[in-house]
Parts: C-alpha cells; structure tokens; sequence
C-alpha cells in the first residue's frame, strides 16, 4: 500500500496511471452526509492479480481540488483507459461526472446476473467480496469512519486499500461467471503489463549529485541528463571555480595529518592541556608550509590566481579548525599516536546501493563522499560533505549526505551521522544525527528515485513535463535559466491552457473549496508526523505573511521533544527550503512552516504620517503579527528602551532599519525628536542625508562614531543636571509647557562590527554603550546597535547586558542566534531572511514580518 500525502508524488504517480489500460477504482467521502461532501480519498490499483493490498494506492486529496481536477482530466476523461468501480453513480458524482468516459460499474455486472444466481446476501461490495471471492475477515466497521479527520489511522489506510483489491477480485469473479474470454483478455494483459517487476530498472544510474539536483528542481535534473551543464545554485557574490582545488587540499590535509610525525607532536601533551585555537594554529601552519605555500609559488607566475587562492586558503583555516576541536575531543579517548589515524577513516569512499522502489523496480544509486571521521564521545561515524559556498538550498544538502549516511550503513551495519561543512564566505556546519535522518531515507528517497525515472521519459511537446521548483528564488541563480525557459515554453503554453480546462472541471465539482486552506496544510503536517509514530491532534493554523503557524497537541505519552527533534526530517518530507521551527507552547506544539506564495507587510499600509505631541509615547514600529497587527515597541519602557539587532546578508536587516526610522520620522516632528545615524557602509541611510530630525550629519568614520558616542554621554549627563535642578526624575517630568523641550534622542548604529577590529575603538564604544544602556533611558536618549556578525568578539557581554530589547533576523549560525537572543535560543539560524524575524521582549518571543517601505517618502515638516 502506498499512502501518497504530497501533492507533487500525488501528480507524478497520476500520470504514470495515465499510461495504464485499466484502472480499478474507489474513493472515500467526508462529511457523505451533510450539505458539502467532499472528497477524502481516491484509491488506485493497477496491478489486480495479487490479493493483498501491497500494490494499492491512496491518493490523499481532501481539500485538494486541484488534484482531484488533475485526475479527472487525466484519468477520468481518457477514454483509453477503462476505469472499474463497484458503484459507479455514487464515485462519478466527485470524480467527474458526466465528463467520465469507459466506466464499467461491477454493481451493474451482478444485478445482470442476479444475486439468485450468485447465490449472496446481497450485492455490496463486502458481501460480494466474502461470499463470492472467499475473502475472510473483512472489515466492514471502517466504513462509518470520519473521512475528514487527518491523521488517519492504519485501520482505515488498511480498509481504504483493500477495497480496491476486492473490486478487483469480484470484477475478476464476475467475469468469469458471465463472460469467461474477457477473464483472458483483461487479467492476463494487466500480468504482463502491469505487474510490478522485481529487475533492476533499464534507467542508467544515478549518482548522488543528480538526486541533489532533483530536490533541487526537477527541470535543472532533466536538462543535466539529456544536454549536461552546471547544476549549481550558487548565490551571488560567491567565489566560483575554487571547488576542485579546495576538494584536493583537504585530501592533502587529512592524508598529511595520517602521515606526517610533526602533526601527532601537537598532541603530546596531556588531554586536559590542549587548546582547540593552539592546535588549529599549528595545524595550519604545518599545512601551509608543507603544501599550499608550493600553490602560492606558483601563483607568483601569474597573478590572477592570487584572489582565487586566498578564498581557498580561507575556507582551509576553517576546516581546519573544526577538524582540530574534533581531534582535541577524541584526544581524551586516545594517545598522541593514535588519535589523528582513529579520527579520520580511511578506506573507499566510492559507494553504491540499489534501492527498492514503489513500482517494484530497483533504482543503483552511486557517489563518492567527501570525508569520514569518527567522534570519541558521541561513539559515532560521520560523513562529511565539503561546499565552498552557502547552499541555496540547504534540505537538498540533508537529501545528498542522508543518502551517503544511508549507503555507508548498509555497507558497515552501524549508525552514520551527517555534516555539511560550507567553509565559505564564513564556515558552518550542517549536523544531522542518524536518528534524524533514517526516516527520511526510509520513506522519502524511494519515491523521489521513482519520481525522477518518471520525468525522464517525458518528451516535448507531450503533457506533464518535470515540475518547476518548488522554490522560486532558486530561478534567479539558476545556471541554465536560459535554456529552460526556451525548453519548457511550449509546456508552459499547454500548462496554461490545461490549468483552465482544471479550473473549469474545479468549478463543476468544488463549489465550496478556497484557494488557500491553511487547514489542509495542517492536516498534512499530522498525517506526515504520523508517519514517524508521533501521535498529534490539529489544533488549528494561523497564516503569517511568510509563514503558516500550525498548532498541535501532542497526544497522551508523546513528548515534546520528539517533535523537536523531527525539524530536519519535516523538512525534506514537505520540500521546504529552512526547517520549520518548531517550539513548545502554553498548551500546544507550535511548528511554523514556510508560505510558497510569502506575502510582504507593506510600510504605507500599517504606518501613517500623523505628528505626535510631545507627550505622546515614541515608538518604533518591528513588524506585523500572525494576527495581522503591527507590533510596536515603546522606548520609554526599560525592557524596550534599547535595542540589539542582528541579521546576516539578505536577512532584511537594512530595510528593518530603514522602515523603523522611517515610522519615527512619520510621527514626531523635528523639535520633538532627533535622529543619530552611523552608517560605516554609506548604504543604508543614503535618503536621510538631509532631513531635519538629525542630531549631526551621519557618522560613516570610525573616529567621528567615538566622537558622536562621548556627545551623547555628555548630553545624558547635562539633561541629569537639569531635571535634579528641575526637581525631576526623567524627560516626560521635565517636559512641562514651561520649559524649553528637550527632543528624544534615537542613535541607530548600523554594522556595529566594522569598528571592533581596533581594540582603541572597541574599548572606547563598549565603555559609551555602557554609560548609555544603563542610565540614558530616563534621559531620552536611546540606542540601536545593528550587525551582521553577531559574534561573541563583537557583540560582547558587556554590550548584550546593556541592550534588553533583542531583535534577530536571520543568523549565518546557531551560535549567532544564541548571541542575540540570549540563552540557548537558536531559532533565528533558521529563518527565512527577507525581514523574517524574532523578536524577544523579557521570556517572550514573537515571530514578525518586518516592514517593507519600497519607496523612502518624507513628510513635509
């Protein structure tokens, strides 16, 4: 039995049924009777000469009418295909109607020839199936199930399936009763046609990239396969043509390491005394001396290999240091001499596997992994994958190291843990534990080695050409774009006229459906996490502009953290480009999963210009909730009144500023508010260079940002003077009518880390932010401190402690997000970028959708 969720294994496995003569047939009904049916389930079987229910399919389209239109087109409509139900008045009337062609109802074959003289109770299929076909045990309870619940359970998969297996065995029945040389001409050509054959499959091998690919977008698959070219996703601004030459090192590194005495030196001293920075050190400058300084010599010859070095050199050091902290940790378990060869496993990196498939056929499989080591502590093998880049899709980098975590566990019988290395433009590691990947092994590579047989059989101009990616920002850094576009025109052109020949057939049966049913997805998350054994009641979904929120309770004995541990796993299950996150709740599960159609919170529509008094609370404006609302936070409130920020490229950082200034602007004037901005990159402030509201002209020099720092120290300290003249405790007291104003003071610092590296500046900046985090709140004057490296060395303790409002975007690590969340909060590491935030006010922590202001409007003063 094949239990098909996703609706791209859903679509692929229709059109292979397409392809079918005769199909025997059934569905299951939810809410059968009240005003709106709808249609649950449609189950298949095309393979009718084995009596149990291992080669049914169920087809999963509650709430799906688009796949439910896309079978009645392909399947119900062909009238090369004869379809076989028991009761063919009631199936029709959800799969097509009168636009059916080649039906064949059994329950008209048996009123033909009487129930008297087939000598039954009566003529349902049940009966039918126990008392003609000597089936026994026969479930009939199931039928009154609730078809509309999701998960369902292995009861009703189990009778779901067999029905189509009885319709086939009374259809067979029948005709052997009725017209014997039809028995002939149906069963024995489905044997020979249909019947899932247990040979290896006439495809050519895949090899492990390939299947990457195929994740990736299936059309990139097809074009590799029958023209070549590239298939890397590659982001912009990344370093190019630097893979093989870094590839070749590392082997040069991890042989050298084996081999050369120099290197077990290092580890002479005591376990308790070894340093991870020192031994990284040496390493690398053992490595360096032995073997890359040779590349530099000859790079000497021609200059413009000196760049492409140094990337390589960089990414080198990286590797290089993680190697070192591994081998620091095994060095508890072993001795000098032995530590480095028990580290890293030397043998044939070469593998392969056949994998069984849905059909029946075998799929070989070949790749050849980067690296092995072995850690000590956690008693495991891990394969290691090398990118000289940060993936565009990182659940396609969990399918390509799962399959050799997989193929090195059929040839040693162990658990293999996985890793991805990306060394550069910074380094981070993609960790995956074998407990997390043997599912998605297990259950997903079959069908999507299934999948890409079937998509390289299509030709132009037929239907049904390999689907589009499921995630388009991949097409921009598309390395064939080109040519796919020109490939797949015409298909695009049927597409179009197919998808109105759907909506048509869409509006004749699914009068009632909407376009977008967040519940639906919900369902899919229960019936997915199912698969897995967890035990989840749906408790609701609520629809962000990115995101989709679904709720669940876990069921009696199901913990937690069994669900926490399923983020990679759900990932590659549902095709999503960042692990949803998942996090425990009062009272439910939350797991927030990524919208393919992510809308954007425009500026102009939740901020309007409107001049505030003076008395009026000064907020900034993060970002819009699950509920649609803006979230605001208040500087005046010691938990909120300053604020670390941090995002890496392409998280949305810059424009979260841009529009957080610009919901200032639009509501206090000049007089009642001014504006310091230090801006070290000159990109983010370009349209504020004139305005009114600024305290002094922007800061882009580390020497004027020390400058602008002891200016707002000492104003903090003179205001302090006045309100203890003034017999006044903060600004709101000191603002009287009487009075002169004094405006509230908002420094927006961006790219904080740019002048850390000067341990003068460092120390001048952290004793200002300081000074200014814990006394100038009741002053007015307040601080945003900006970076796209969030590290321990720039974000220090003593900034961190000062700054209580937190706001993290998305991080290029774990460790990032632990710095600007605090604790052990990793979250923002797997956030979509594009404004996709946290945001964390005491314990709290709300996911927002920054604010996009696409045109920088200022109002009139």
């Amino acid at each position: 039995m094949q239990y098909l969720t996703e609706a791209t294994e859903i679509r692929a496995q229709i059109a292979k049924f397409a392809l079918a003569k005769t199909l025997w047939l059934d569905t299951e009904i939810a809410d059968w009777n009240t005003p709106y049916p709808r249609l649950s389930l449609i189950q298949v079987l095309a393979a009718p000469t084995n009596l149990t229910s291992e080669y049914a399919y169920i087809l999963d389209v509650l709430d799906k009418p688009d796949l439910a239109a896309y079978f009645i087109n392909q399947i119900m409509v062909n009238p090369q295909i004869e379809k076989l139900f028991h009761n063919a008045s009631f199936d029709l009337k959800y799969l097509g109607g009168q636009l059916a062609q080649n039906v064949t109802c059994t329950l008209k074959i048996a009123r033909k020839i009487t129930r008297e003289v087939l000598q039954v109770t009566n003529l349902q299929l049940k009966t039918l199936a126990g008392e003609l076909c000597n089936f026994s045990h026969v479930d009939k309870e199931e039928q009154a199930s609730d078809w509309g619940k999701r998960p369902l359970t292995q009861k009703q998969l189990q009778y779901a399936a067999m029905d189509t297996v009885y319709l086939a065995a009374v259809h067979r029945r029948l005709l052997e009763i009725s017209n014997p040389d039809a028995v002939s001409n149906i069963f024995n050509m489905i044997s020979n046609d249909s019947k899932p054959s247990t040979e290896t499959s006439e495809n050519s091998s895949l090899n492990v990239t390939k299947v990457r690919v195929a994740f990736e977008c299936p059309r990139l698959f097809y074009l590799k396969q029958h023209f070549g070219g590239n298939t890397l996703f590659i982001p912009r601004d990344t370093a190019i043509g630097i893979g093989n030459i870094f590839h070749q090192l590392a082997d040069d590194f991890v042989r050298l390491a084996t081999l050369e005495p120099r290197f077990k030196e290092l580890f002479k001293p005591p376990a308790a005394q070894l340093q991870v920075e020192e031994i990284a050190s040496s390493m690398q400058q053992l490595f360096y001396e032995i073997k890359f300084s040779s590349y530099l010599q000859q790079a000497k010859k021609n200059p413009s290999q000196a760049p492409a070095l140094y990337k390589v050199w960089q990414g080198l050091q990286g590797l290089i240091r993680r190697f070192a902290e591994l081998l620091v940790i095994n060095r508890r378990y072993c001795n000098a001499e032995t530590v480095i060869a028990n580290t890293f496993v030397s043998e044939e990196r070469k593998l392969e596997h056949y994998f069984n498939l849905a059909d029946g056929t075998q799929q070989r499989v070949a790749g050849e992994f980067d690296c092995l080591v072995f850690n000590f502590e956690k008693k495991r093998l891990c394969v290691v994958e090398f990118k000289t880049y940060q993936p565009a899709d990182p659940s396609a980098q969990l399918a390509q190291v799962a399959l050799y975590s997989y193929m090195l566990w059929q040839k040693k019988k162990v658990a293999v843990d996985s890793a991805v290395y990306c060394v550069l433009p910074e380094f981070k590691e993609y960790h995956y534990s074998w407990e997390q990947l043997e599912n998605t092994v297990h259950q997903l590579i079959p069908y999507k080695l299934q999948q890409m047989q079937q998509w390289l059989t299509w030709e132009p101009p037929l239907p049904n050409s390999p689907p589009t990616t499921t995630q388009p920002h991949l097409c921009e850094i598309c390395p064939q774009q080109q040519k796919c576009k020109s490939y797949f025109v015409e298909e695009s052109k049927q597409e179009e006229s197919f998808n109105k020949q759907e909506e048509q057939i869409y509006h004749t049966t699914k009068k009632h459906q909407q376009s977008f049913n967040a519940d639906a997805i919900g369902e899919e998350l229960v019936t997915t996490l199912q698969s897995f054994n967890i035990g989840v009641d749906y408790h609701g979904a609520a629809v962000a502009p990115s995101f989709i929120r679904v709720k669940l309770k876990p069921h009696l004995g199901v913990k937690v953290s069994s669900l926490l541990k399923l983020s990679a796993d759900l990932q590659v299950q549902m095709g999503l480009a960042n692990p949803p996150l998942i996090s425990p709740q009062a009272g439910y599960v939350s797991v927030d999963l990524p919208r393919l159609d992510r809308q954007v919170a425009k500026f102009e529509e939740y901020v309007q210009h409107q001049f505030l008094p003076s008395t009026a609370p000064v907020k900034i404006a993060l970002g819009v909730n699950l509920e649609g609302q803006l979230v605001e936070a208040d500087l005046s409130d010691p938990n909120t009144c300053h604020f670390l920020v941090g995002g890496t490229t392409g998280s949305g950082k810059s424009e979260f500023l841009r529009s957080l200034l610009l919901s200032l602007l639009l509501r206090h004037s000049p007089q009642n508010l001014k504006i310091a901005l230090v801006d070290p990159k000159r990109v983010t402030f370009p349209e504020f260079e004139q305005i009114p509201w600024l305290y002094s002209p922007i800061v882009k020099e580390s020497d004027r940002a020390i400058e602008l720092m002891d200016e707002l120290v000492a104003e903090m300290e003179s205001r302090y003077q006045r309100f203890e003249k003034a017999g006044c405790a903060d600004l709101n007291a000191y603002n009287q009518p009487s009075r002169q104003l004094l405006p509230r003071i908002v420094c927006i610092f961006d790219e904080y880390a740019d002048f850390m590296a000067e341990k003068e500046i460092r120390t001048a900046l952290e004793q200002s932010i300081k000074r200014l985090g814990a006394k100038a709140r009741a002053a007015g004057i307040h601080l945003i401190i900006a970076t796209q490296r969030p590290e321990a060395k720039v974000v220090t303790p003593l900034i961190r402690s000062n700054l209580p409002g937190r706001v993290a975007l998305r991080t290029a690590s774990e460790a990032d997000s632990k710095i600007v969340l605090g604790g052990t909060q990793t979250a923002a590491a797997s956030l979509l970028g594009k404004g996709d935030l946290l945001y964390q006010i005491g314990n709290n922590l709300s996911r927002l959708q920054s604010l996009l202001a696409t045109t920088i409007q200022l109002p009139s003063v």
